[in-house]
């Protein structure tokens, strides 16, 4: 007999846990066809490239020199960019919105690259207008338009009944209910779940979804010889290491592929993922979200962001400068020292509204009517104007636009003696803005529950993080200095 596949989670595709944002939470990590998982990685690279040969030829332009060197070019990367924002797999599993939304971003990162790379080696006057302006505007409508079609195509392919693999699950408790929930409201997955096999009576086992109870552990291998089933997913705990290796040598008689799902939800996860490090497999508990070319993404973005901002308003900064200096004796920036990047220190810049500069062992937080606050810079702070010089912050990479909002060293020395997780924040770089400013948490914290539910969303952003996550946070943040009247 052969022996099972004994597969694991790769960082691509992560896990069933808890946190896990709904975007990535359906698209779990089940196998299916070598030809649709080739179709996925490669069907949008595919059509960004064919869309160029087409409207290259539209024009009347030979195709050769520049234009198929940008090809090999534009292929390479977008292949690295549609796979890591999930565009490949949101066309099997996500909706309308959601494909849309991920490839517009997308296509604005690749575009954005290209239009770089041009500039920076001075070729960009070897394409012609028309085609580039043609070729950005018309391809991810025909990329919507092509996951649309390949996704009618795999729903017409997992029909055929040779194409469905017959499943059982290991195990009842959140991580195989969630499996199950993904199994069966996928159908392009191929899948047939039967049910579960576990120890306790059928009675006992609550919130079993659409599966039936098929046995205990020791029929599951009778089970799977007797009725050809393909595919098992072993749930147990990771404390019954024990009953797992006994599961695993007793599948050894049969020719279904094994998958282990660990069950690590009790665990407080941040960015939980799995992969492994030369064939050892390793799990993620608690990882920073920008790792790979998520990294690139949001430096880039930190980076044109503030120098737009800096380049537009440097007229607007300049008479902000003048007036904290007119409005009150002192420096025009207030620059104190807060914690960055994994705890490490860092000097903030922001205009100065008050008359001290606070920073030792013990900083007072601005409070309302505080009178060490100048008649300019309550105007300063009621806008958010005094926060424009940590722009150049942002450029020198010691902060981000959208992050956790730092507070001053004093402040992070109390506070993480009595929040359990408050240095987790530091697993980025602190923000201009953040999640927690655009839900009600902006300007002073009054009590230790109020400071408690800030990092309870810095920790959200932490989870749930991505590039249209960071951009909605933009815009509330702008419409909330609009319309909030009671800053301070």
């Amino acid at each position: 007999m052969n022996k099972p596949i004994i597969a694991q989670h790769s960082d691509r595709h992560p896990g069933h846990f808890k946190d896990m944002p709904d975007r990535l939470r359906s698209s779990a990590n089940v196998p299916i066809p070598s030809l649709v998982a080739l179709l996925e990685y490669l069907l949008d690279p595919f059509i960004t490239i064919l869309s160029l040969f087409v409207i290259v030829h539209a024009y009347q332009i030979p195709f050769e020199g520049p234009y198929v060197l940008l090809t090999v070019i534009t292929f390479l990367v977008s292949c690295v960019i549609f796979e890591q924002s999930d565009i490949c797999r949101s066309w099997l599993y996500g909706g309308l919105w959601s494909r849309g939304r991920s490839v517009l971003i997308s296509w604005i990162f690749l575009g954005g690259i290209l239009l770089f790379l041009g500039y920076a080696t001075k070729s960009s006057d070897e394409f012609s207008r028309r085609v580039v302006f043609t070729w950005l505007l018309v391809t991810p409508p025909l990329i919507l338009l092509g996951n649309a079609l390949a996704r009618v195509l795999v729903s017409r392919f997992f029909q055929l009944k040779k194409n469905t693999r017959s499943v059982v699950i290991v195990a009842v408790n959140g991580a195989s209910r969630r499996l199950a929930d993904v199994i069966n409201g996928n159908p392009r997955l191929g899948m047939s779940l039967k049910g579960y096999f576990d120890d306790r009576a059928a009675n006992r086992l609550a919130n079993m979804g659409d599966g039936q109870l098929l046995g205990s552990l020791n029929d599951l291998v009778s089970y799977t010889a007797s009725n050809k089933v393909d595919v098992i997913y072993i749930a147990l705990p990771m404390v019954q290491q024990q009953r797992i290796m006994n599961l695993l040598h007793n599948l050894r008689d049969t020719t279904a592929s094994v998958y282990f799902v660990p069950d690590i939800s009790f665990f407080d996860l941040i960015q939980a993922r799995m992969g492994e490090i030369s064939g050892i497999p390793v799990v993620s508990v608690c990882e920073t979200p920008f790792h790979g070319i998520n990294s690139i993404f949001k430096r880039l973005f930190d980076m044109v962001f503030s120098s737009v901002v800096l380049i537009l308003l440097s007229p607007v900064m300049l008479l902000l400068a003048v007036g904290v200096k007119l409005g009150s004796p002192g420096p025009v920036l207030f620059l104190q020292r807060r914690y960055g990047l994994d705890g490490e220190e860092i000097l903030i810049y922001k205009f100065r509204t008050m008359t001290v500069c606070e920073d030792g062992a013990k900083v007072d937080q601005a409070t309302r009517h505080d009178k060490r606050i100048t008649p300019f810079g309550a105007f300063l702070r009621r806008t958010s104007l005094d926060e424009l010089p940590q722009f150049i912050n942002v450029l020198q990479g010691r902060m981000s636009v959208v992050g956790p909002r730092p507070h001053a060293v004093a402040h992070n020395e109390m506070y993480r003696k009595l929040i359990s997780g408050y240095m987790l924040r530091h697993k980025v770089k602190p923000g201009i803005t953040g999640w927690a400013q655009v839900n009600g948490l902006r300007g002073e914290t009054q009590n230790l529950e109020k400071m408690q539910s800030r990092i309870d969303h810095d920790l959200d952003y932490l989870r749930h993080w991505s590039i249209d996550m960071d951009i909605k946070i933009i815009f509330k943040t702008v419409l909330l200095v609009l319309k909030d009247h009671n800053a301070y």
